[in-house]
C-alpha cells in the first residue's frame, strides 16, 4: 500500500489533523477531549509510521497536497500544523468548496512579510536544518529547535529530536511553496490563523497570513510552538467548528 495512514477516533463530523515535523501524537495530543463531539482523522505524512515512507526519500509538502487531495471527499474541517501546512493549502487551493473549514498554526510562510529580518532569521535557521541536518551549526540547530518546540536543553540532544532532524533532513525548503491563498480567499472558507506567542516571527508570519485569507485570528500562548496543547485552544476550535457545521 503507498497510501498514507490516517488513524480516526471519536464520533461526529470529521475533522482531519495534519500534523508538520512532530508526530501527530506529539502535536495534537491537546485535542483528545474533542473526540465525544468530533471524528477526529489523525493524517499521518510520510515518514510517520504507520505511513510509508516518502516516495522521493524526501519531506514534500507537494506529496503531501496529493495525499491530502482525496481526503477533503468528505469536506471535512482541516487542521494543520507548521510544514503540514504547505501541503495542506496546496490541497485546499485546488479544491476550496472540498473543506468546510480551515485552522492554521504558525507555518513556515516567510515570504508573507519580506524585509522582516526576525522572519529572515527564522526561514534561515531552518532551511539549514532542512538542507545539512545534524551537520547544521550546534548553535543554530539548538536555537531552531527550541522554537519548534523540541525538548532540548544544554545537554546531548535526545534520541527523538536526532531521528526527527534526521527526517527533515533534504526535505523541500518552505521558501519554494508559494500557496494561491487567493483561491481560498475568493472561494470564502471560513479560516482561523492561530499561534502560540512565542516567537515575534511567527506571530508576524501569522498576522499577515491571516490578512490574506480574511480569517480569525487566535493566540494561544503556553504550549510554545505546539499550540494545540496551549490552554483554551481545544475550546477554540469547538466553538470555530461548530460555527461552520454546513
Amino acid at each position: 500500500m503507498d497510501e498514507v495512514v490516517v488513524v480516526r477516533t471519536g464520533s461526529g463530523p470529521e475533522v482531519l489533523l495534519v500534523h508538520g515535523g512532530a508526530s501527530p501524537r506529539t502535536t495534537w495530543g491537546g485535542l483528545s477531549s474533542l473526540a465525544d463531539r468530533w471524528t477526529l482523522a489523525y493524517v499521518h505524512r510520510r515518514g510517520y509510521p504507520p505511513s510509508p515512507a516518502p516516495r522521493t526519500g524526501r519531506q514534500d509538502y507537494e506529496v503531501d497536497a496529493l495525499d491530502l487531495a482525496p481526503l477533503l471527499v468528505g469536506r471535512p474541517h482541516v487542521v494543520a500544523h507548521s510544514y503540514g501546512v504547505l501541503g495542506t493549502l496546496a490541497a485546499v487551493a485546488s479544491a476550496p468548496d472540498s473543506v468546510r473549514s480551515l485552522t492554521l498554526i504558525e507555518p513556515p510562510l516567510a515570504f508573507l512579510v519580506p524585509d522582516d529580518p526576525d522572519v529572515a532569521r527564522l526561514e534561515r535557521l531552518g532551511d539549514a536544518v532542512l538542507t545539512h541536518g545534524m551537520d547544521t551549526d550546534p548553535a543554530e540547530l539548538r536555537e531552531f529547535l527550541r522554537v519548534a518546540g523540541a525538548p532540548v536543553d544544554d545537554g546531548p540532544l535526545p534520541d527523538g529530536v536526532i531521528t526527527g532532524v534526521r527526517r527533515a533532513h533534504g526535505g523541500r525548503l518552505p521558501g519554494e511553496s508559494r500557496p494561491r491563498l487567493d483561491l481560498i480567499r475568493r472561494a470564502g472558507v471560513p479560516v482561523l490563523v492561530a499561534s502560540g506567542n512565542h516567537t515575534a516571527a511567527l506571530e508576524r508570519i501569522c498576522d499577515a497570513l491571516a490578512a490574506a485569507l480574511d480569517a480569525e485570528r487566535a493566540v494561544h500562548p503556553g504550549a510554545g510552538h505546539f499550540v494545540a496543547a496551549a490552554p483554551g485552544f481545544a475550546e477554540r476550535l469547538d466553538t470555530f467548528w461548530r460555527a461552520h457545521e454546513n
